[in-house]
């Protein structure tokens, strides 16, 4: 594991940071608060207490983590008179998808800019999945090879009422919704303590959101190189945005034991923690974010601890692993 950042912050004695959020424009796009799981048969199989939090379940375009971002950041291009949204992704974004979904419930054009950065391709890949979910919320596809031809395509599409979301959504203002997301974890959790949260780590906002919330140790695992520079990075915008120091982040550490090949590319732990948390909660996982952390999971638990894991979303991405899919399942 590799500890990124440097100092310890003041805390309530519930673990959280007091954040007034209230000053922000903010436009309802998920189910909150989404629902803190016990899981008991899961727990039993690893030797330790593990809650998961469902951000998988609730609002618009089946829900996700990435809606938490989104109540921020269209609220804000929404007060500046946008009517399109520009945004990033890899072909199979759950930022992607949920961006269209809460575009088509704002009424604002949706422009994905997708590049090629997983090395899959198929009817599976290309067609199903997410994409058939972008298409079918009414969003414009443009597919790139690099992130040089992303970037020409979204400065050509920009107009003077756009508003060009980064990839994941982790703009200053979207980490936001994951600082709103650990004062409503710290009010399910009420009294009850827990040793660390685990969250998968993309483009760093999840992590900064949270780490900006609370105290409570966070476990970020890397489903793509530099977490720790994508999370510190976040963090900064955020708290720019909060008017606040630079924050330092002692609690939050990075865990890149089930990176594998990259991002994207699920290795055998992978299917084996979907599995798992299949057979024992009724839970799903996918197998780009959650399944990784959850590989990570499995592996680095301590006995008798308690954990929180995040449960991010991006269950529609599975579809695109056909035939994969179908024959790990079986297993």
């Amino acid at each position: 594991m590799v500890r990124i950042a440097r100092v310890a912050v003041r805390t309530t004695q519930r673990q959280t940071r007091r954040v007034d959020l209230s000053t922000f424009h903010r436009v309802p796009l998920g189910t909150w608060p989404t629902p803190l799981d016990t899981c008991p048969r899961l727990s039993a199989a690893l030797g330790a207490t593990v809650l998961v939090k469902r951000d998988d379940v609730g609002g618009v375009g089946l829900g996700g983590s990435k809606l938490r971002k989104l109540e921020f950041t269209l609220a804000a291009a929404l007060a500046a008179g946008a009517d399109t949204i520009i945004t990033f992704g890899g072909v199979q974004t759950n930022h992607g998808r949920l961006t269209a979904a809460a575009c088509a419930r704002l009424g604002l054009r949706c422009e994905l800019v997708l590049t090629r950065s997983v090395p899959r391709s198929g009817f599976a890949y290309d067609r199903s999945g997410n994409v058939a979910l972008d298409r079918l919320f009414g969003a414009r596809l443009h597919l790139c090879d690099t992130d040089e031809e992303a970037d020409y395509t979204a400065g050509a599409l920009a107009t003077a009422t756009s508003v060009t979301l980064p990839v994941g959504g982790s703009s200053g203002l979207g980490v936001l919704g994951y600082v709103a997301a650990a004062q409503e974890l710290t009010e399910q959790l009420d009294d009850r303590v827990v040793d660390r949260i685990v969250c998968a780590a993309g483009s760093g906002g999840t992590a900064a959101g949270l780490a900006l919330g609370t105290e409570t140790p966070i476990t970020a695992v890397s489903v793509s190189p530099g977490s720790a520079r994508k999370i510190d990075r976040a963090a900064r915008l955020a708290a720019k945005e909060l008017d606040v120091d630079p924050p330092k982040l002692d609690h939050v550490s990075v865990d890149e034991s089930a990176l594998g090949e990259g991002y994207g590319v699920p290795t055998d732990e992978v299917w084996s923690a979907l599995r798992l948390f299949a057979r024992t909660e009724g839970i799903v996982l996918d197998l780009v974010y959650t399944g990784k952390a959850a590989a990570a999971l499995v592996s680095g638990i301590r006995p008798g601890e308690t954990v929180v894991f995040m449960h991010t979303g991006g269950v529609p991405a599975n579809f695109a692993y056909a035939p994969e899919l179908v024959a790990e399942a079986a297993r």
